[in-house]
């Protein structure tokens, strides 16, 4: 099962750089290195699978609806249960090529869960990244405070003072 740092890299995966959104998922051979990162085998559908489920994700942290992607990446997938030791254990059944794309949705559900409404995109307009906020008082707003956090303040701070300014 993937863990929060690997739906955070997923999410992650498209951030603006210079003004311009960039895919770091666009590159194969990054993608399946990313893939064979978290247990998976790499390949064309694999990668497709991947991309389809993050790009879905994204839409729906971001408010838009991506329901029927989501639908595709779990289609035919079961939980079954299985006789253990510690009593029944279940086992999620899906095809080979969706494994690490059902466990990035699983990812995320177990979040949204686990951590309900500490999930979300930075605060930043110009920004494409998502935070996870750990906070006790969960009001992180930035991806992060160095980038996107100083850069809002400096420009609320400069607004504040140019319409203080008396007029000259």
């Amino acid at each position: 099962m993937l863990d929060d740092r690997a739906l955070m890299e997923a999410l992650n995966s498209t951030p603006v750089v210079d003004g311009r959104r960039q895919d770091l998922w666009r590159d194969d051979h990054e993608l399946d290195r990313w893939a064979r990162e978290h247990g998976g085998l790499g390949g064309d559908e694999e990668r497709r699978w991947l991309r389809t489920a993050r790009d879905a994700l994204q839409a729906v942290e971001s408010g838009t609806s991506a329901e029927p992607r989501l639908r595709r990446v779990l289609a035919g997938v079961r939980k079954v249960p299985q006789p253990g030791v510690s009593g029944i254990e279940w086992q999620v059944e899906m095809p080979p090529e969706r494994r690490l794309a059902v466990e990035l949705v699983l990812a995320w559900a177990d979040v949204k869960e686990r951590m309900p409404g500490r999930l979300r995109p930075c605060g930043n307009p110009e920004c494409r990244l998502f935070l996870l906020d750990r906070s006790r008082a969960n009001t992180a707003r930035w991806c992060s405070m160095k980038t996107c956090g100083n850069r809002l303040k400096a420009r609320r701070h400069q607004a504040r003072a140019r319409d203080a300014a008396p007029p000259e």
